[in-house]
């Protein structure tokens, strides 16, 4: 039998971290696992970190690339993953011993496309555990098995959320629908994802905290967003691109449509500097159209303070909603 997971890596300059990271990988009690390290064009120690790992254990493959972001790493790991099931991680993270042997021992037993599994957050600032319950919200799924989309009693595109790292696909179902990532700098994940949630027939979970987010990690993407404001932008565009591609668009539309605004807002709510006037007016005279939710109706829209938020953009100078926000 050959590889059960290939655990793909991308790593830019996180030698702080990457070593609790890379023994929280090797020190996995499923064994029988490829590690391949994708470093991305790194100005620190992290590849000669990387290479010491490679040096000791056969399992991992260390592949260098120019920056091109983590999008381009992790399709670059993919081209040469064999395993039967694929983990994508991120280098500042940290996972459970047992993460891989439960996720994949679930996968193997139901024959499952995607297998998601609970994570926490490490909050670095008070270095401390948080409890996250919103990455995975059971009340919405259906007590029996197999599941997917049509069994989800809330927004498919809220149920997971759209990142790589607490999912486990499989290698075979990727491959059929020739799922990538987008080479974007943040949000580069959730075409991939949420793709795969989308058409996938049958859906497992783990019930348990298997990974640790870490938070409050300077050099984190996210506490830079301002440089890629538009990055969601063209996330979500490709994703109802492929989702029409998929020729059922109509069964998702209202579902997604509710997700663009829900995602367009956060971006607006939580971006700072000189970008957030673009975006607000990016969204009032374009986008927001683009994405469908100028087309639906109140009574469409499952969450009526999002709606009511979408209105005041509609109806605001960026001036007027930054007093009425303020």
């Amino acid at each position: 039998m050959g590889t059960k997971v290939s655990v793909i890596l991308p790593v830019y300059n996180v030698s702080d971290y990457l070593r609790q990271c890379m023994d929280s990988i090797v020190g996995q009690t499923l064994k029988d696992i490829e590690i391949i390290c994708v470093d991305d064009g790194s100005t620190d120690d992290s590849l000669a970190i990387l290479k010491e790992y490679e040096a000791k254990d056969q399992r991992v493959k260390v592949i260098q690339q120019a920056n091109a972001g983590a999008g381009a790493a992790r399709n670059k790991g993919l081209e040469i993953a064999t395993g039967e099931y694929l983990s994508f991680l991120d280098s500042d993270d940290f996972f459970e011993p047992d993460m891989l042997e439960k996720a994949w021992s679930k996968a193997h037993e139901t024959r499952a496309q995607v297998v998601v599994f609970r994570s926490d957050q490490y909050r670095e600032d008070l270095q401390e555990f948080v409890q996250v319950r919103w990455t995975l919200h059971e009340k919405e799924l259906p007590p029996y098995r197999p599941m997917y989309f049509r069994n989800f009693t809330g927004n498919i595109f809220k149920v997971f959320v759209g990142w790589a790292w607490d999912k486990l696909f499989s290698r075979e179902y990727v491959e059929e629908n020739h799922f990538r990532f987008q080479q974007l700098r943040t949000s580069n994940d959730m075409l991939f994802v949420f793709s795969a949630i989308a058409f996938a027939t049958n859906i497992e979970i783990v019930d348990e905290v298997l990974a640790h987010q870490r938070r409050n990690n300077p050099k984190s993407l996210s506490n830079t967003r301002e440089k890629s404001w538009q990055c969601f932008h063209e996330a979500l565009v490709a994703l109802k691109a492929a989702l029409e591609a998929h020729g059922n668009f109509w069964e998702y539309e209202q579902d997604y449509i509710n997700y663009a605004l829900h995602f367009s807002l956060w971006h607006l709510e939580t971006i700072t500097g000189p970008k957030k006037e673009v975006l607000f007016n990016k969204l009032k005279e374009e986008w927001f159209e683009e994405f469908g939710i100028k087309s639906l109706s109140e009574e469409c829209f499952y969450n009526k303070t999002e709606y009511g938020k979408y209105k005041v953009i509609m109806d605001k100078t960026f001036e007027e909603y930054e007093k009425a926000t303020a």
